[in-house]
């Protein structure tokens, strides 16, 4: 049982760390040296709170849609566009350079994609889903 899921868990961090590691490259560059990209954890740690909420709420027999998994999803979009959003105001307000935008916004992708992956992974109600830890 868990071994079947101890690749996905693996290759699930390894993303994690290599988005974190565009992240710091974009802070802690000599060239760039300004860590106000790092105000994009608070989008990390709040992107995947709204699902969760909502998957604990909703009961997922009714094949139909509900408000509280359109409002968590709406929610997570909001979430998610503001995180893209914030190091392009950073970079034309001349806050950041435009090197670290970029980036910024390839470890955007990559840590978006590790916690996508893991709902897509461990979202399932099957033996090793991520409720039950």
């Amino acid at each position: 049982m868990l071994s079947a899921s101890l690749p996905a868990l693996i290759s699930l961090s390894f993303g994690g760390a290599i988005g974190l590691m565009f992240l710091m490259l974009g802070c802690a560059l000599p060239v760039y040296d300004k860590y106000w990209p790092l105000f994009l954890l608070f989008f990390y740690i709040l992107s995947p709170i709204p699902y969760c909420i909502s998957r604990r709420v909703v009961d997922d027999t009714d094949s139909a849609s509900n408000a509280c998994k359109e409002l968590a999803i709406f929610l997570t979009t909001g979430i998610v566009i503001s995180a893209f959003g914030l190091p392009i105001v950073f970079a034309r307000a001349d806050v950041i350079a435009w090197g670290a935008c970029a980036l910024v916004l390839t470890g955007n992708v990559v840590i978006f994609g590790t916690i996508l992956g893991f709902f897509l992974v461990f979202g399932s109600n099957d033996d090793f889903s991520w409720q039950q830890w």
